[in-house]
């Protein structure tokens, strides 16, 4: 049976909502509703089931991820792959953290923030309170929450960071368990990972009813005039992926892997392709693995180990999605953000960037992460999905890119004669 794609659907819904917008007005009802209500409802329905899936989601992608790091392996090879996936993870959240304080793409061109533009509710002076007045006692606020004292109590409260370094630790050591204890703990959690993938999946097969709803409700209330910054903030994004993909990425392969970069380019360009198209990267995981051996000459020894891993932790174009995002709600609210909540953004990016399954617009769940630590209103997530797919598309292609760099990386600093060694 015939199905249209998840783009084509939403790209749809975008397109009824810019209508409904522009034919309706706040006045309108439907059946004696309010339109702007049932609007409302649809699409806070449909990011309290974004937010629903956050904890077990971030718990057991972690956790099946570091379970990959078998003890007798995370020697040199081990160290050598997660400092690479931590720096280039961090190298592109500063590069967008760079390219969105330069754009500024929540500030409009009166140089007034455009939150009345885009239509977002919540009261600035509030959001305000939330977010000013932090020190650098701050910085070190941050590692206390890594370790909480009650996780249970952390999950509730969604204290995401004390949930993520609990995972990591609780992951890796899953590893040293011998014996059918740890195969049921092994099993238990790649099948929570599968059920919630699938809950995920499910979760956006009502995307477009959640754009439409987010998106007719912007329109109707603000009109189209609401599109300019998003178009800014898209070509921002876009900025800082290009920036990431075509220098920073190259520098990696031709100076630390030493192999033609162009080459690589051309190794990759399946999987590029169907990471781009499928927006996500586990799908692509595969095609990915054949690539790297068949076409770059690794060996299934580094790319059987880096791969699979980065599939799950390497997220270069994730996090650094999520940290201009989050810049660009706080721009729209008016906020200048010191050092010590942007060096928390970054933090926050680069560990939930960690948690991120590699599924389509998973990212949209660690974002409302990064709002809610810094104390900014997670509703904005809404808008920002009229411009997530196409994002989606390309930061995927961006996190897959990294993870055969890295694999290429890894497989050279070990002495492998690679297919593309310059």
């Amino acid at each position: 049976m015939f199905r249209l794609a998840l783009h084509w659907q939403i790209f749809i819904a975008l397109i009824f909502a810019v209508l409904t917008g522009v034919a309706a007005n706040p006045e309108t009802t439907v059946f004696g509703v309010s339109l702007v209500s049932v609007l409302a409802f649809f699409g806070t329905l449909f990011l309290n089931a974004l937010k629903m899936l956050i904890v077990p989601l971030i718990m057991s992608s972690i956790i099946v991820g570091m379970m990959e790091i078998q003890p007798e392996t995370l020697g040199r090879l081990g160290y050598k792959t997660l400092l690479y996936y931590a720096t280039t993870s961090l190298i592109a959240i500063l590069l967008g953290l760079m390219v969105v304080n330069m754009l500024q793409p929540g500030i409009g061109e009166d140089g007034e923030p455009v939150k009345s533009i885009i239509g977002l509710s919540s009261d600035t002076d509030q959001v305000m309170e939330k977010v000013e007045g932090r020190g650098t006692g701050d910085i070190a606020e941050v590692f206390i929450r890594m370790v909480p004292a009650n996780i249970v109590t952390a999950a509730a409260e969604g204290q995401m960071l004390g949930l993520i370094f609990f995972s990591l630790l609780f992951g890796f050591f899953i590893s040293r368990v011998k014996g059918q204890p740890g195969d049921t703990l092994k099993n238990f959690w790649s099948g929570l990972l599968d059920v919630m993938m699938q809950m995920t999946n499910w979760v956006m097969m009502f995307a477009p009813y959640g754009v439409f709803a987010l998106v007719a409700k912007v329109i109707l209330m603000s009109g189209l005039e609401a599109f300019e910054p998003l178009a800014f903030f898209f070509i921002t994004v876009l900025s800082a992926l290009v920036l990431h993909l075509f220098v920073v990425m190259p520098l990696i392969l031709k100076f630390v892997a030493r192999v033609q970069p162009f080459e690589h380019y051309k190794a990759m360009m399946p999987a590029l392709l169907t990471a781009f198209s499928t927006s996500s990267s586990s799908a692509t995981l595969p095609l990915t693995m054949e690539c790297v051996e068949e076409r770059a000459g690794v060996s299934n020894k580094v790319s059987g180990f880096t791969l699979p891993l980065g599939a799950t932790v390497n997220m270069d174009g994730t996090a650094l999605y999520e940290c201009v995002a989050a810049m660009f709600i706080a721009q729209a609210y008016g906020l200048s953000l010191d050092f010590t909540t942007q060096f928390t953004i970054v933090l926050i990016a680069l560990l939930t960037s960690i948690g991120v399954a590699g599924i389509p617009s998973a990212s949209l769940v660690a974002i409302t992460i990064i709002l809610a630590a810094i104390g900014l209103p997670v509703e904005a997530i809404g808008l920002i999905l009229v411009v997530d797919r196409v994002l989606d598309m390309c930061r995927t292609a961006v996190n897959v890119f990294s993870d055969s760099v890295a694999a290429v990386t890894i497989a050279r600093l070990e002495g492998e004669k690679t297919n593309l060694a310059a």
